[in-house]
């Protein structure tokens, strides 16, 4: 094991990306889902004669490789770089990934357009959508919205008061 596979297993999960502990199981088990969906879908479309169909297949078979390596690496236990990997994909932000995760999830329909390469690639791209959606942060809470609501209230009778007709 060298020094930076052991450095990147001693650091913990970083938590100031604003996400909560279900947030983060769920954005995992839909990647997960997506990876085996991308998989079994990229290897039903390899059974053909046509090129595309089979890049295509190629591609979905790699996101969901690298799915399993970033989302889940103890599934990847015989990849000695898998937990490499997955200490980098970690420090990632959620918009990094989102964008990762939905290119990844784009190019085979973008490649080969077809009921196979749709549904398989759904999962995924949701799973980018869940980390896109979590870059934007928590949502505020009513007390503060109602602060600023009536703050911005007395700003606007100060204006009108004040304004000369």
């Amino acid at each position: 094991m060298s020094s930076e596979e052991t450095g990147a297993a001693a650091k913990p999960a970083p938590e100031d990306d604003g996400m909560t502990w279900w947030y983060r199981w769920l954005c995992k088990i839909a990647g997960v889902l997506g990876g085996i969906s991308c998989a079994t879908a990229g290897v039903w479309n390899c059974v053909t004669i046509n090129p595309l169909n089979i890049a295509a297949g190629v591609w979905m078979v790699l996101t969901a490789c690298v799915l399993f390596l970033c989302e889940v690496p103890f599934c990847c236990q015989f990849v000695e770089f898998a937990n490499v990997i997955a200490a980098r994909a970690d420090r990632l932000k959620p918009w990094q990934k989102a964008l990762f995760y939905c290119g990844m999830a784009l190019f085979p329909i973008i490649l080969r357009f077809n009921f196979t390469t749709l549904f398989g690639n759904a999962i995924a791209f949701a799973t980018g959508v869940l980390y896109g959606l979590a870059s934007l942060g928590k949502k505020g809470d009513a007390v503060t919205y109602a602060r600023l609501q009536h703050q911005k209230q007395g700003d606007e009778e100060k204006m009108t008061n004040g304004a000369p007709e």
